[in-house]
């Protein structure tokens, strides 16, 4: 394990915007837990998709669409109180 100091623009909770050493963007700090359920808000999608329930599809896909919106938009706003533009 190597030890490094980065650049924290967000508060260290959940889905913390960081910027590690060498790199000229911040990124996203998802934990262990929140990526397993990003995960499994895939996998019912999917699930749903195979067993041809579009309904609960949908639904799931645009829980999961919600979900990072949210994220992205705290991204988005960790960036612009720094004064750093969008990568994209």
């Amino acid at each position: 394990m190597e030890r490094i100091e980065a650049a924290l623009f967000t508060d260290g909770v959940n889905d913390a915007v960081v910027r590690m050493p060498g790199r000229r963007f911040p990124g996203v700090l998802v934990q262990g837990d929140s990526l397993h359920i990003l995960r499994s808000d895939v996998a019912e999608v999917v699930e749903a998709c195979e067993r041809g329930d579009l309904v609960e599809a949908r639904e799931s896909a645009s829980f999961l669409l919600a979900n990072l919106d949210a994220l992205l938009a705290r991204y988005e706003a960790a960036l612009a109180e720094h004064e750093i533009p969008r990568p994209y």
